[in-house]
C-alpha cells in the first residue's frame, strides 16, 4: 500500500503549522521563492510515473518469480518488522552511493539544493530516481518478502523522513543514538566541511554509527545548508538534469578515452585532470556565502504562488482520474511547462521577455486540451477555461509591473 498518498494532506497542514510556528518564534525558515522551488520538484516527482516505465518493477517481478525464496508470510509480524530493517539497510547504500558516486548523486542532488531547510525541502525530490535507484532494492525480493510489504515499509520509510526536515526541534537525548532526527539530519543537508557526506540513514542512525558515517550537529558550527555547486536557479529543468550535463560535458570534452568511461562511474567530485583545469566550476566560499534569493515584486510573488496551487490541483486530479498514456504524458507536460515558466518569474527575468514564453504556454495547454476534449467531463472543462481566465488576468497586471521594486515579504 502506498500510503504517502493518504499522507499528503498531513505534510500540508503540518508545513501551515511550522510557518505559523516560525512566524510566532521570530524564527521563520521559509521564502516563498525556494518553497515553490521544492514544492514544484515534489510535483513533478510524482507525476514521472505517468510518463516513465517500471523496469524496476518488472525486474523485481521477475526475481520474485525465478529467483527468491519462499515468499514470507505478508501477515506475520517478524515479515513486517524484518522488511522495516532491511529497507533501511537498502535506502542507507542507496543513499550513502548517492553521494559517493556522480552517477547517483546527479539523481539526488535536487533534494539537496534548498538553501533553507524546513518541511518543503522534504518534499523536494528527484524524477530520475526510478533510473537506478531500484537495484539497491532487489535483495529483498531476493529473500522472498512480498511486494506489497516492500511497497508498504517503503512508504513508511519515506512518510518518517518528512519531520525531520525541520530546524525548530532540537536534539532529543537517547533518541538520536537509535533514530535519525532533524539534528542528525541537518548535518546531513549542510555544505560545510566538517558535515558533508554523513548521516544517511532514512529511519535508523544506527547504520550510520555502525559503519563510520555519522556526525553530531555541534553548537559551534552552525549548519549552511545547499550544495558547494551552487545551483543559483529556480529552474526544474536544470535542478533536475544540471549533474548529467556537467557529466557529459566532461566526457565529450576530456581526451584521454578512459576518462571518457571514467567520469560515468567516479566518485562524486572527481573530474578528468585536462577538463578540471580549462573549465574550472565555480564552488562556494562559505565564509563568503549568500543564499540565492533574486527579488521580485510582490505581483509576481503572487503570480507564482497561484501557480504552485494550479500544479498541486492538477497532479491530484491526475491521480484521481483513469488517463490513458497520452493523456498523463499531456498533463505531465502541463505540469512542466508551468513549473519551468513560474521558475523564471520567479527569478526576476523581465516581464516583456517572459509573456511570450507565458503565450506559448497557454496555447500549448489549450491545444493540449481541444485534442483530448472527447475523453474530458464538463467540469474540467470549466475549471480549465477558470484557470486560463485567471492567467489573462494576472498576465495583464504583470506586464504593468515594473521589472524591479519591493519584493514580496518572504514567506
Amino acid at each position: 500500500m502506498n500510503l504517502v498518498v493518504y499522507a499528503v494532506p498531513f505534510f500540508i497542514l503540518a508545513i501551515v503549522v511550522e510557518l505559523a510556528y516560525g512566524w510566532f518564534r521570530q524564527n521563520n525558515t521559509y521564502r516563498l521563492n525556494d518553497s515553490v522551488s521544492s514544492l514544484s520538484l515534489g510535483v513533478l516527482s510524482q507525476a514521472q510515473r505517468f510518463v516513465t516505465l517500471g523496469v524496476g518493477g518488472y525486474v523485481y517481478y521477475l526475481v520474485t518469480e525465478y529467483f527468491s525464496l519462499p515468499l514470507m508470510d505478508a501477515s506475520h509480524w517478524f515479515t513486517w518488522v524484518l522488511a522495516m530493517v532491511l529497507y533501511d539497510f537498502c535506502y542507507y547504500w542507496l543513499h550513502r552511493l548517492g553521494h559517493e558516486r556522480t552517477i547517483l548523486w546527479a539523481a539526488h542532488v535536487a533534494h539537496h539544493q534548498s538553501e533553507d531547510y524546513n518541511l518543503t525541502t522534504a518534499l523536494r525530490q528527484t524524477s530520475t530516481g526510478f533510473l537506478l535507484g531500484w537495484v539497491f532494492y532487489i535483495p529483498m525480493y531476493i529473500l522472498g518478502i512480498p511486494a506489497e510489504v516492500v511497497v508498504t515499509v517503503g512508504a513508511i520509510n519515506l512518510i518518517y523522513q518528512f519531520w525531520v526536515h525541520t530546524q525548530h526541534v532540537p536534539k532529543l537525548g537517547w533518541y538520536e543514538w537509535i533514530f535519525v532526527t532533524p539534528s542528525n539530519h541537518r548535518v546531513h543537508h549542510a555544505q560545510n566541511d566538517r558535515y558533508m557526506d554523513r548521516n544517511y540513514g532514512g529511519l535508523f542512525i544506527l547504520w550510520d554509527r555502525l559503519f563510520g558515517t555519522f556526525q553530531e550537529e555541534l553548537e559551534d558550527e552552525p549548519v549552511v545548508y545547499g550544495i558547494r555547486g551552487p545551483l543559483r536557479s529556480w529552474s526544474p529543468v536544470k535542478a533536475l538534469t544540471h549533474v548529467y550535463v556537467d557529466m557529459a560535458q566532461d566526457s565529450w570534452r576530456t581526451k584521454d578515452w578512459r576518462d571518457k568511461l571514467r567520469v560515468w562511474v567516479a566518485r562524486t567530485g572527481w573530474r578528468p585532470a585536462d577538463v578540471a583545469e580549462q573549465y574550472p566550476r565555480e564552488k562556494n566560499d562559505l565564509s563568503t556565502f549568500e543564499r540565492y534569493d533574486p527579488k521580485v515584486p510582490a505581483p509576481v510573488a503572487v503570480y507564482g504562488f497561484f501557480q504552485l496551487i494550479s500544479v498541486v490541483l492538477l497532479l491530484n486530479f491526475m491521480e484521481g482520474a483513469q488517463l490513458s498514456y497520452w493523456a498523463g504524458f499531456a498533463g505531465w507536460a502541463i505540469l512542466l511547462g508551468t513549473t519551468v515558466v513560474t521558475a523564471l518569474w520567479l527569478e526576476g527575468r523581465p516581464a516583456s521577455e517572459l509573456l511570450k514564453w507565458e503565450v506559448l504556454r497557454l496555447a500549448g495547454i489549450a491545444l493540449l486540451l481541444l485534442w483530448s476534449a472527447a475523453t474530458l467531463g464538463a467540469g474540467v472543462l470549466f475549471w480549465a477555461t477558470v484557470y486560463g481566465v485567471l492567467n489573462v488576468g494576472f498576465l495583464s497586471r504583470l506586464q504593468r509591473t515594473p521589472d524591479t521594486g519591493a519584493a514580496a515579504p518572504a514567506i
